[in-house]
């Protein structure tokens, strides 16, 4: 878990917005974690930290294996966003998730 993830946490408590469970493992047989995860909503955000500073998220390898837990989180009906930084830093992240939790409109 990282200070990144704490914050977006805050925020979306800050907006009312139920807390996700975090770091869970939601394909079988894989290893993959799940940043933040809504079982009920079938929504999970990947908070992808350090892409400005060529962190994991940014190199080849950390790219390849984040569509490969992308794609069959999708194929098993999951809803997956991906935020970076600056979308918590300016609560873009926390709007976007209120959106995928409440049905509303962009």
């Amino acid at each position: 878990m990282s200070a990144l993830e704490d914050r977006l946490v805050w925020q979306l408590k800050t907006l009312g917005l139920p807390v996700p469970e975090r770091e869970g493992r939601l394909i079988p047989g894989r290893r993959f974690r799940c940043d933040l995860y809504w079982p009920a909503n079938r929504l999970v955000v990947e908070v992808d930290g350090g892409t400005f500073v060529q962190g994991r998220h940014s190199r080849g390898a950390g790219q390849a294996a984040d569509a490969e837990k992308g794609n069959l989180l999708v194929l098993l009906g999951w809803r997956v966003l991906h935020v970076t930084t600056p979308h918590v830093r300016t609560g873009q992240a926390a709007r976007w998730i209120e959106q995928a939790l409440t049905g509303g409109t962009p």
